[in-house]
């Protein structure tokens, strides 16, 4: 790659925006590393960003930063992936999602200099119902709309790639679908749900999960920069564990609530603390995913540690801890109770759409 005079990345106040800005700071081919979030980087990030230098703002004001700067590459990572992540909620989500990638591809359009698009996305464009293949390839079209926010967020944002490629077909747009985050320093809402000790489930589903350790995904990210690798492409972990599997893997107890009752496995999670679960990832708990990655491997010439290996990493980390304290047990044990009797009321009295 020719030496790149500037570089910005989106997103350097969360966690891997912060470990790619950092790690493209300290390659030797590449130029300066501009650094673009509203919010400042935590205080664990300074040694990552010290090389970086911090702009302020959001990508509604990457236009001027990117024209003046006469930027060669944009690595779009600002994208969340739940309502807890951003202030105000699920509106404030699609507004930096989708409004943001929008307004930040507006800017590439109009900046003559740039050679290098590197856009973050996400399995979830594939969604998940009973629907779906064993396996999604690159080319796979979702068999339905998905329920989830951050899934259609995600289809919103590739389809702004894809018109940007048809208008600027000199750029080099590279889109990788990353798999769940998993490891021994991720920390998302799949992470927290794995690292309580009880474990809610969906009864009768046992659903194929693949994650990518996220390393792995910083060293994909790194080489979309300093590599040329047009297209799209999927990366996870090779392999696949059951969701059974895992929570055995990690030492949890696993509590199956019934499947007609969704919501009741919301309402568990929340009771013994685990926090906020949408549609994205009730939807996965039930029907799975596993996506194809020799793409990736044959034009990265870079394969991932295995979807075991990731989530061992993880569960050395997160070694089992004390079960719940009798108190929290029987919250739990009474939500569940509670989503039982009326899912059964439901059905005798045919209302189950109530219970949605």
């Amino acid at each position: 790659m020719v030496r790149s005079p500037t570089v910005v990345v989106t997103g350097t106040s969360r966690f891997i925006g912060a470990r790619v800005a950092g790690r493209l700071a300290a390659d030797p081919g590449v130029g300066r590393v501009i650094g673009l979030d509203p919010a400042p980087p935590v205080r664990d990030f300074a040694d990552l960003l010290r090389d970086v230098d911090q702009v302020r703002a959001d990508v509604g004001a990457a236009g001027g930063i990117i024209a003046d700067l006469d930027a060669h590459a944009v690595v779009h990572l600002a994208v969340v992936s739940g309502p807890d992540q951003q202030h105000g909620g699920r509106a404030a989500m699609k507004e930096q999602n989708v409004i943001g990638t929008m307004q930040l591809l507006a800017a590439c359009q109009q900046a003559s200099g740039l050679r290098k698009l590197v856009v973050r996305s996400s399995t979830a464009a594939y969604g998940a119902s009973f629907r779906d293949p064993a396996v999604f390839t690159e080319e796979t079209e979702p068999r339905e709309v998905p329920r989830g926010g951050f899934a259609r967020d995600i289809l919103d944002i590739e389809s702004y790639v894809r018109g940007f490629r048809r208008r600027r077909p000199d750029v080099t747009a590279t889109v990788l679908r990353f798999a769940p985050f998993i490891g021994a320093t991720a920390e998302t809402s799949l992470t927290r749900y794995f690292a309580q000790p009880v474990v809610p489930t969906i009864f009768g589903r046992d659903p194929r999960l693949q994650f990518v350790h996220v390393d792995d995904a910083l060293e994909v990210l790194h080489r979309a920069v300093v590599e040329d690798h047009p297209g799209t492409f999927n990366v996870a972990g090779p392999g696949v564990l059951t969701l059974s599997q895992a929570i055995r893997r990690a030492g949890r107890v696993a509590v199956p609530v019934l499947e007609p009752g969704l919501a009741t496995a919301v309402g568990f999670t929340r009771s013994v603390g685990v926090g906020r679960y949408g549609f994205d990832q009730i939807d996965l708990f039930v029907h799975g995913r596993v996506v194809d990655t020799s793409r990736l491997t044959r034009e990265f010439g870079f394969t991932p540690r295995s979807t075991a290996e990731a989530f061992d990493d993880f569960r050395r980390a997160h070694p089992a801890g004390a079960m719940l304290d009798a108190d929290r047990l029987a919250v739990a044990e009474q939500a569940v109770l509670d989503g039982i009797r009326r899912i059964r009321r439901g059905r005798g009295a045919g209302t189950a759409q109530e219970l949605m």
